[in-house]
């Protein structure tokens, strides 16, 4: 059973959320909370598996609630919710621990794979949020020195074209398709990849693509 604690200053959202999960065999909702003192506070004291967390929200943040339940329970893992104009939160909330992002528009199957994935230990994503973020780390590094990852010696040549593509925002489903090999295949490389860079999510990996982009030089976002 997943311990799942849902954050958010709406009502009717932390509603639409709780009959969403109590109508998985596999997801208990431990608490609600509508500010971020109070998500820290109930972290504490249900130990969720799992947080559901928006960002914007009265008194204390959920960037700031993350990064307080992270260093207090690091075993515990914060899924972000947000929304289209969130944008100046999302690097902020990465690095104060969040384990990955889900738009609030996401489909509910999305959702309850997200809370399993993060429950598993994964980085789950919402495929628009990514290509957000890997576009936000591209035009960050334009004209930046960069490190082609051709020159690095411990990435073989498929896991050299697979960062390129994770690089440009694509699912390990459009990957699979440019390089023609099963989806499980893609998900081995990058599980590889993200070993072998240190990057803690997909997120992390992407930014490292565009700092070690094939050819010397960040490559645009987009096919």
């Amino acid at each position: 059973m997943i311990r799942t604690l849902l954050v958010d200053d709406q009502r009717l959202v932390r509603a639409g959320l709780r009959m969403l999960c109590e109508s998985t065999p596999d997801i208990r909702i431990v608490g609600e909370a509508a500010t971020g003192a109070e998500a820290v506070r109930l972290a504490e004291t249900e130990r969720p598996d799992v947080v559901l967390m928006d960002l914007r929200m009265p008194g204390m943040d959920g960037t700031t609630a993350t990064r307080r339940i992270n260093e207090a329970r690091p075993a515990t893992r914060v899924v972000v919710l947000t929304t289209f104009d969130d944008d100046d939160h999302l690097y902020p909330a990465l690095a104060a621990g969040a384990c990955g992002f889900l738009a609030k528009d996401a489909a509910p199957g999305e959702l309850t794979d997200a809370i399993r994935q993060a429950a598993d230990g994964g980085s789950p994503f919402s495929q628009a949020v990514l290509r957000r973020l890997v576009g936000h780390a591209t035009r960050a590094w334009q004209g930046r020195e960069t490190t082609p990852c051709d020159a690095l010696p411990e990435l073989t040549a498929r896991e050299r074209e697979i960062l390129g593509h994770v690089g440009r925002g694509l699912s390990n489903a459009e990957i699979a398709a440019r390089v023609h090999i099963g989806v499980t295949t893609v998900k081995t490389h990058v599980a590889s990849l993200m070993r072998k860079t240190g990057s803690a999510t997909r997120v992390h990996l992407a930014v490292f693509a565009v700092r070690h982009p094939p050819g010397g030089g960040p490559r645009a976002l987009g096919p």
